[in-house]
């Protein structure tokens, strides 16, 4: 071992506190870095296997009615494997509590051949051919606690029928429970899915001898978008509602945006404390370089290279991205293994196909390795300009002139020594003044991420149905009725105001963009619906042409004037294409919305809606129970509670994202401090013989980091709401928009946060500061 390396042992132990602070960050950035990515292939990897065994249909395609006999004729286009009919549709559940307003989805099962969409049986067995079993999905079964042999009495047609649950099941195309789009989270407790025979969904439904949906598997590599026009084509006789890819399906694509928005945490995360590290290591080898400043003269004096020298520095950073990278790669592998297993308890994925990818541990080596040398590198860099001869002498003292605060001699006067010193160091030395704003800045910027999460989710559901949709109740008809039935629904309950609805799906085009979305008709002078533009204008709904929501432009590249392409599936309704006439904002799903009176004459029939919107102070649910043309009573509040218990997993969260921000806050306040003691270790010395004890010299390096950390709090607000902004439009979906909200009470606490951070940090000199030798700083020695 040469003696620099002899030397940087000693270095390093002599820093070892800034030394373990750095590798922190690091280890955090590369612990996220291969723990998120991991998690996103395995889960991807295990949702792909699920779906393999559970033979997942990759086209949904839901109509009016169809023949049995004339679903075989779909196996002759090119391209198509198998295809199902299946019979599917929503009713009541009968529970214990009267009250309580539970629902599920009847879901017919072939009772014989290979099926697509395959149940993965838990417990129990299939429902066969019995017409009074029924296979209860795993979720819903949990959260009701139903076993089986347990009765379930579904309300069907203005009956109740009494069914035997046989079997409790997983399904693949229900990984993620959500009754809708608006939906946006499960509520297992409220709704969920009874598996049944052919036979009985046929007897009940009034579908016997045909179907409501179709389910097709299509061949490697056959290109579903061709398969989806021929099918929009050959099945338009029988009154196509809507057809959905598996990459539309919307279990599928909630558990899609999951590993989408892992993927880029896992690259946004790790990369902003890289760098914070990167800053750090650069502005401490810098430093020491200066402070090295004889010791290096001497070795050059020796015959020691600049190459040589400046490896030796080098090193230092490398190894503290040595040592990150190896506790980070171990901590983010079993970080993933805890990860993973959470992520599928959380989608209800009864199987998880867990594997090690060693890539993700070559990049996080490279990534630090690059980080680390490109910081090593920087830093030494002044080291190219130190002189043998000219480092023996001491280094000329910068030029000092007075701050623009001296001139103001009102002030300047009434202030004590001590804070004069302060405030001199404070704008004398703007290098270090602008690394520790900055980093206090992202310190405040990171910390306020989670706030504003908290914030957004909460909201979410206010905006949506507090401001945006103002009714207290939404009724849906289990098929299209005569505009008659709203004077029908005043008939049974008392109402305040009441307004009817008019909800297709269609698929709506704008050049080679498609997308299928529901258009929502609503009375022209509707109260309630608030349309609000983009920039948060209330605007009106218009005689004609069409609003479409953030997510749907965004989806279709569309914007106001444009012209977008209704595809109607209703049988012998054409096409049509409308205008826009705005974007409007609407936190959860996408839609388009159009005058109830224009959308009935260019796209369904005149006179028919689809349910109605009401407030009312009645006993709505328990009144409109067992109505049999009625087939979903929602009301506003009940879909509000449902966000609370999506709220503690939120809090779960921005429990971490607080302890990353507090660890770079740590850091920067840390490493700052300690580098400017090191630094200052003279002047601290003079004031020793001027009578400034320990304690007074603390609390000057004190009151000067509170200082710069209020002022780090102040460039941090524009930077913190900058990140949200920026996440917000990042994690934006089609099914939800994610709203900016940060009150003042988010800046607040934040603040209070980061300066907690910041007094740790602190403490943590404390002991720097009483260490210090005072006399050896006087004698001017080299270490």
């Amino acid at each position: 071992m040469n003696k620099l390396d002899v030397r940087l042992i000693r270095l390093i132990k002599n820093t070892k506190g800034q030394f373990i602070s750095i590798t922190v960050v690091v280890i955090v950035a590369l612990s996220i870095f291969v723990a998120f990515n991991m998690t996103a292939v395995n889960l991807s990897n295990t949702v792909d296997y699920y779906y393999e065994i559970t033979n997942f249909g990759d086209i949904f395609v839901q109509l009016v009615k169809i023949p049995h006999d004339d679903i075989n004729k779909l196996k002759s286009i090119d391209g198509v494997e198998m295809v199902q009919g299946r019979i599917s549709f929503d009713v009541p559940l009968r529970v214990e509590d009267e009250g309580e307003k539970v629902r599920v989805r009847i879901i017919s099962v072939p009772d014989r051949g290979e099926q697509i969409n395959s149940l993965y049986m838990l417990e129990g067995r299939n429902a066969g051919r019995e017409l009074k079993s029924a296979v209860v999905i795993e979720q819903f079964a949990k959260a009701r606690n139903i076993k089986v042999g347990d009765k379930i009495r579904p309300f069907i047609n203005g009956k109740v029928h009494n069914l035997d649950v046989v079997g409790i099941a997983a399904s693949s195309e229900y990984v993620y429970l959500m009754e809708n789009e608006q939906s946006l989270l499960p509520a297992y407790e409220k709704f969920g899915v009874l598996y049944v025979s052919e036979g009985f969904a046929q007897s009940v439904s009034g579908f016997s001898g045909s179907y409501n949906e179709v389910l097709i598997k299509v061949g490697d590599g056959v290109k579903i978008d061709e398969i989806v026009e021929l099918l929009e084509d050959e099945l338009d006789r029988y009154g196509v509602k809507r057809i959905i890819k598996r990459e539309d399906q919307l279990s599928n694509r909630m558990l899609a945006e999951e590993v989408s928005q892992l993927k880029k945490m896992s690259a946004v995360v790790p990369l902003l404390f890289l760098i914070v590290a990167s800053i750090i290591i650069f502005v401490m080898i810098s430093r020491m370089v200066k402070n090295d400043r004889i010791y290096i003269g001497i070795l050059k004096a020796l015959g020691y290279d600049n190459l040589q020298i400046m490896l030796h520095y080098i090193k230092y950073s490398l190894f503290i991205g040595f040592i990150g990278a190896v506790i980070g790669i171990i901590l983010g592998i079993l970080l993933s293994g805890v990860l993973a297993s959470v992520y599928i308890e959380y989608f209800n994925i009864p199987l998880l196909k867990l594997d090690i990818y060693y890539i993700y541990m070559v990049y996080a080596i490279i990534l630090t390795g690059l980080f680390s040398a490109a910081s090593g590198l920087f830093g030494a860099r002044p080291v190219l300009n130190i002189m043998p001869a000219d480092s023996m002498r001491p280094e000329y003292p910068k030029s000092g002139k007075r701050i623009f605060l001296e001139k103001i001699s009102f002030i300047w006067d009434r202030l004590t020594f001590s804070w004069k010193m302060i405030i001199r160091n404070i704008f004398r030395n703007k290098k270090r003044f602008a690394i520790y704003i900055l980093g206090i800045a992202v310190t405040y910027a990171i910390t306020l991420v989670p706030a504003f999460e908290f914030n957004a989710f909460s909201s979410m559901f206010e905006l949506q149905y507090g401001e945006f949709q103002r009714m207290g109740y939404i009724v849906d008809f289990a098929k299209p009725m005569d505009c008659r039935a709203l004077n029908d629904i005043k008939h049974m309950i008392d109402v305040n105001i009441i307004e009817p609805k008019l909800e297709y799906p269609f698929e709506l085009r704008n050049g080679w963009l498609k997308k299928v979305a529901s258009i929502v008709g609503v009375p022209k002078d509707t109260v309630f619906y608030d349309f609000r533009g983009t920039s948060g204008e209330k605007i009106k709904l218009p005689e004609s042409g069409i609003f479409v929501t953030e997510g749907l432009a965004r989806s279709l590249n569309l914007k106001k004037g444009d012209k977008v392409l209704i595809k109607n599936f209703i049988p012998e309704r054409d096409d049509v294409a409308v205008e826009v006439k705005g974007i409007v904002r609407q936190y959860l799903g996408i839609n388009g919305y159009m005058n109830i009176d224009e959308m009935q004459r260019l796209l369904v029939e005149k006179g028919i809606i689809t349910g109605v919107n009401f407030s009312s102070d009645d006993a709505v649910e328990i009144k409109l129970k067992a109505i049999k043309n009625i087939s979903t009573v929602q009301s506003i509040e009940s879909l509000k509670e449902g966000v609370k218990e999506y709220l503690d997993a939120v809090i779960f969260a921005i429990f971490f994202l607080l302890i990353f921000g507090g660890i770079l806050g740590f850091a920067i306040v840390y490493n700052t401090t300690i580098m400017g003691i090191s630094e200052r270790s003279m002047e601290f010395s003079s004031l020793r013989v001027l009578g400034f004890d320990k304690k007074d010299i603390f609390w000057m390096v004190t009151r000067e980091n509170f200082i710069m950390a209020v002022l780090g709090i102040v460039v941090g607000v524009p930077l913190g709401k900058l990140m949200c902004e920026g996440m917000a439009q990042t994690f934006n979906t089609d099914i939800y928009t994610i709203p900016v909200i940060l009150t003042p009470q988010s800046y607040m606490m934040t603040g209070i946060a980061v300066m907690f951070f910041v007094m740790v940090a602190q403490l943590a000199t404390w002991r720097k500061i009483y260490s210090l030798n005072f006399i050896d700083a006087l004698k001017n020695r080299i270490s």
